[in-house]
Order: C-alpha cells, then structure tokens, then sequence
C-alpha cells in the first residue's frame, strides 16, 4: 500500500478528512462522535494502541495552547505600558473554552497523521467498508 505524502496527510487532516485515503469526514459521524473506522477506506481509528487518545490530546493542547499564546503576547504588546488584564483575561477565557471545541477533530486527524508516519498501516489495520475489502488501489485515493 503506497502512503500518501506527508503534504497531502496534513491538508487532508486540516478539513477533518481521513488522512490516508482523504475521505471527508471519514471518522466523524457527528462534531464529537467518532466511528471506529474510516468510512471510506475502512482504516480503524485507534489500531490497537492503548495510548492513541493521549497523543490525540497532546495534540489538542498544542493547536490551542499555541494561539492562545501568541495572542496573549499580541494583546500584551499591543496595550504595552497600561495592560489591562482584565478584557485580556475575558478574552482568552472565551478563546481557551471555544478553540479546543473547534480543533476537536481537527487534532484527532492531525495525531493520524503522525501515527501514520510513525507506524504504516498493514493490511490488518483495514475494516471491510460495504461489501469489498480495502485493496492497495483505495489507498491512492484524493
């Protein structure tokens, strides 16, 4: 099975879609709910990793602490001498609640692609998806 490029994992990965075959929205079937395989290529989502949703969650925090940083910087300079922490604290309240809701999956497909890139699937790691099983020319896919 021939991996995607490491581009083309992460762009995938950006809209939520399945990293190795691209299918949109492939291990999502609601904003949280996850399947246990991608939708399209049958790819399962943890492969028998006790720890995947702990990456998936050093994930999360780094795509949002990240931000939140640098605004808080920006807001800093920004008022530099008279900063008032109150606003600046309301604010990165609010963004510290919404922005883990928004990246949610995001992250989650973002940790596939590392853990593509540090463990190509095998065959085994593939679910029969309808009524054909997952072959080499699926895995090309767009």
């Amino acid at each position: 099975m021939k991996r995607p490029t490491v581009s083309k994992m992460l762009f995938r990965s950006a809209f939520r879609h399945c990293a190795w075959c691209g299918g949109r929205g492939a291990f999502f079937i609601g904003w949280f709910k996850k399947a246990e395989h991608c939708q399209s290529c049958g790819l399962k989502w943890r492969r028998d990793d006790v720890g995947y949703e702990l990456g998936a969650a050093a994930v999360t925090a780094v795509i949002t602490f990240g931000p939140l940083m640098l605004i808080l910087g920006g807001m800093v300079a920004w008022t530099w001498p008279e900063v008032n922490t109150g606003p600046m604290f309301a604010v990165l309240v609010v963004l510290a609640l919404v922005l883990p809701l928004l990246n949610y999956g995001r992250a989650y497909c973002l940790w596939q692609v590392i853990d593509i890139l540090l463990r190509p699937p095998e065959p085994e790691d593939f679910e029969i998806v309808g009524d054909t099983t997952v072959d080499s020319s699926s895995a090309d896919g767009g």
